[in-house]
């Protein structure tokens, strides 16, 4: 089974709390604060793994999640950091946030990208120690690691890609110049998923073409099989037209190579610039020489350049191995200017940031609901239950200016304040 599409929920680990400890040791009369800091969540990273050929292995998981971290200990012991999950994705993977921008595009062999960073373990008390403070009661809780929905989207990493109409021998020429076994049959639809396969020009030389499944007409519409994988072919250098020579081809040579670059550059009119390469398939079949003169004729009267017409046979042979060697040069040659498509250029390498909230009050009901990235991170790992913490708290927000606020917007005693997961009353 081929899976090209998926969503999943990725989540960090959640930091470990700090703890409020102090030294009693016999013959250490002073003794002082030793809480230890809660270790880090672990993060979730996605991991371009060249083994990889689809999402099958995570079609089954809703949700991705990376260890939290422990919490510290007395004697200065602090909590271990979390376990990084590390996921491994096919090369070609795109990846997506929730608005469908992209995150990273996965093109290198053991590239990775964070996807979800884990949580900043609490601080224990003796962080908070001074010359002022020398019985700090404070310790700060892990906070939440990031949480979200990301978008893959799987482009084949291949050099060649074959297009054509069902029963143009895709397949059958697929498996006469490498080792890949496709389902071959009389039938239309024959290939329902893509496949890849090696050529193997000489000892030390080869390149990667994909058979993708059949096009029919309509196909960028959602006609046929072929739609769903007209992606792939943007990450081709170099695109094989297959066209079938018999005499009872349908559609016959010219009507299928206007069919197939019209289907293409309907899908994205960047496939219409694209390098091509020609080529009539059964030229062993009676008759089929002249499909071949009608198709050399559709193609020199429609381009304004000179494309490579090909003829072979990919049932006996004839033809391919001139085929291969023309395929490698021309990839060569491509591949020295640029080694991916255009697609490249709107990738971004890396977790896109995390852009900062200023600090907002606003009013839902009778609730105020103070929002702000750095208020919602100190609610976050501030313990209520502690009175010095819950001092700590209210200090910040008269230093951060959200009391100011909170009196502008006319909040009166007693009334509900809510910040991030936290509601608690107002008092002065």
């Amino acid at each position: 089974m081929f899976v090209d599409e998926l969503e999943l929920l990725v989540r960090g680990g959640r930091g470990g709390n700090g703890v409020v400890s102090f030294r009693r040791e016999k013959y250490v009369p002073k003794g002082g604060p030793d809480g230890g800091d809660g270790g880090d969540g672990g993060s979730v990273y996605l991991w371009a793994d060249p083994s990889k050929h689809s999402f099958l292995d995570l079609r089954y998981k809703k949700s991705l999640k990376a260890t939290d971290g422990t919490h510290g200990r007395g004697k200065d012991r602090h909590g271990a950091a979390g376990a990084d999950l590390l996921v491994p994705v096919p090369l070609g993977t795109v990846v997506r946030d929730s608005n469908k921008n992209i995150i990273a595009d996965l093109i290198s062999p053991n590239q990775k990208v964070l996807v979800a960073a884990g949580g900043r373990g609490g601080k224990g008390n003796a962080r908070f120690a001074t010359a002022r403070r020398r019985v700090p009661r404070i310790a700060e809780k892990g906070l939440p690691g990031d949480e979200k929905n990301i978008y893959l989207e799987l482009k084949l990493m291949a050099q060649v890609g074959l297009v054509g109409f069902p029963n143009a021998g895709k397949s059958t020429l697929l498996g006469r110049i490498t080792e890949a076994r496709p389902k071959v049959a009389s039938y239309p639809f024959t290939t329902l998923t893509p496949n890849l396969g090696v050529v193997k020009v000489d000892d030390s030389s080869s390149l990667i073409i994909a058979d993708l499944p059949g096009l029919i007409e309509g196909a960028h519409e959602g006609a046929g099989l072929g739609h769903r994988f007209l992606r792939h072919v943007e990450r081709n250098l170099l695109l094989l037209f297959l066209i079938d020579l018999s005499p009872e081809a349908h559609p016959d040579p010219a009507q299928a190579y206007s069919l197939l670059k019209d289907e293409l550059r309907k899908f994205s009119p960047k496939l219409a610039d694209y390098p091509r390469v020609i080529v009539g398939n059964k030229i062993d079949l009676t008759d089929a020489g002249e499909q071949l003169e009608v198709l050399q004729k559709a193609v020199s009267s429609s381009e304004g350049e000179e494309i490579k017409v090909f003829a072979i046979s990919a049932a006996t042979g004839e033809g391919v191995e001139d085929l291969v060697h023309y395929l490698f040069n021309r990839v060569t040659l491509l591949a020295e200017d640029r080694a991916v498509r255009d697609v490249q250029e709107e990738a971004v390498f890396g977790l896109v940031g995390t852009e900062e909230k200023p600090l907002q009050v606003s009013r839902e009901g009778d609730v105020f609901v103070v929002s702000g990235t750095a208020v919602e991170k100190m609610a976050a790992k501030t313990d209520f239950e502690s009175e010095d913490a819950l001092l700590r708290f209210q200090n910040y927000c008269r230093r951060s200016g959200v009391d100011q606020q909170l009196k502008k917007m006319g909040i009166k005693e007693g009334d509900t304040v809510r910040i991030g997961n936290e509601e608690f009353y107002y008092y002065e």
